[in-house]
C-alpha cells in the first residue's frame, strides 16, 4: 500500500494489487478499521478524510477516526460499508484509456479557482463537501454553509475550523437546527477564532463538564471568569 499525505488531516492510500486490497479487508475494512503503514504524526482521535484508491483507479472516500499511533503506522476506525468500499475499490475505471489516469478529488480541487470552489461549495456531493471544509477561503465556508445537504457533523467540522470568520460563525450561530446540537456548540466554544460575543451567548446552554472544561483550560480570560461564575450559581 501507497500511502501519501495530501492535507493536514487527509490521506491517499493507494493499494498496488487485488491481492494487497483483498488482504487488507479481510484483516481490517471488513471491521471499519485500516492500517496506514506511514511514519507521519497524527494525533490519537483525530478526524482524517482518507482517499482510498484500487489497483485499476477505483476510489472511494472514508471518514476515519485515529485510534492508536504505532511505530510506522496508524491504526484508524472507518465510516462505511465494508462491502460497498471493496466494490467501489474493484472497479476498473480504466479500461477503455489505460494509460490515462482519473484525476481524484483532491486533484480535482486543487485544479479549480477560488470562484469555481465558490460556485460548486453550493451543490457539492459528501466527498467534495469534506475537502471544501478546509480551504483556507472563509468565502468557501460560508458558501459550503448554504448548501442544503450539509449535515450536523459537517457544520460541527467548519466550526472547529481555523480559518472561522466573524461572518462564518454569525450564519452557524443564527441557525437554529445547527446550534441543537451539543456537538456543534461545543465546537464553537473550544474555537479560539469563534467571536467572544457568541463564545458568552453559547457558554450557558452547555453541559456542566463543558464549562467545567472552559473554566479550567479556557484561554479567554472573560470567558473563564463568566464559566466560573456559572458554576457557582448552578
Amino acid at each position: 500500500m501507497k500511502v501519501t499525505r495530501t492535507a493536514s488531516a487527509a490521506f491517499t492510500a493507494e493499494f498496488e494489487s487485488e491481492e494487497e486490497l483483498r488482504l487488507e479487508h479481510a484483516a481490517n475494512l471488513s471491521f471499519n478499521a485500516l492500517a496506514l503503514e506511514t511514519s507521519e504524526s497524527v494525533a490519537r482521535d483525530a478526524t482524517l478524510l482518507v482517499t482510498l484508491r484500487g489497483p485499476w483507479g477505483g476510489e472511494t472516500f472514508v471518514k476515519a477516526t485515529v485510534v492508536a499511533a504505532l511505530p510506522g503506522r496508524i491504526a484508524l476506525a472507518i465510516e462505511g460499508g465494508p462491502e460497498e468500499m471493496l466494490r467501489r475499490l474493484l472497479a476498473r475505471t480504466e479500461e477503455e484509456e489505460p494509460e490515462k489516469k482519473a484525476p481524484n478529488a483532491w486533484d480535482r480541487m486543487r485544479s479549480l479557482s477560488q470562484m469555481e470552489k465558490l460556485l460548486l461549495a453550493v451543490k457539492a456531493d459528501r466527498s467534495e463537501r469534506a475537502i471544501l471544509a478546509q480551504d483556507n477561503d472563509p468565502r468557501v465556508l460560508l458558501s459550503l454553509l448554504r448548501n442544503p445537504r450539509l449535515t450536523v457533523d459537517e457544520v460541527v467540522r467548519v466550526a472547529k475550523s481555523s480559518f472561522l470568520t466573524f461572518q462564518v460563525a454569525d450564519v452557524i450561530v443564527k441557525a437554529s437546527q445547527w446550534m441543537g446540537s451539543v456537538d456543534v456548540r461545543v465546537a464553537l466554544i473550544r474555537n479560539p477564532k469563534t467571536p467572544p460575543a457568541f463564545a458568552m451567548r453559547i457558554l450557558p446552554t452547555l453541559p456542566e463538564a463543558e464549562v467545567r472544561a472552559v473554566a479550567r483550560a479556557g484561554t479567554n480570560m472573560a470567558l473563564k471568569t463568566a464559566a466560573l461564575r456559572l458554576l457557582q450559581g448552578r
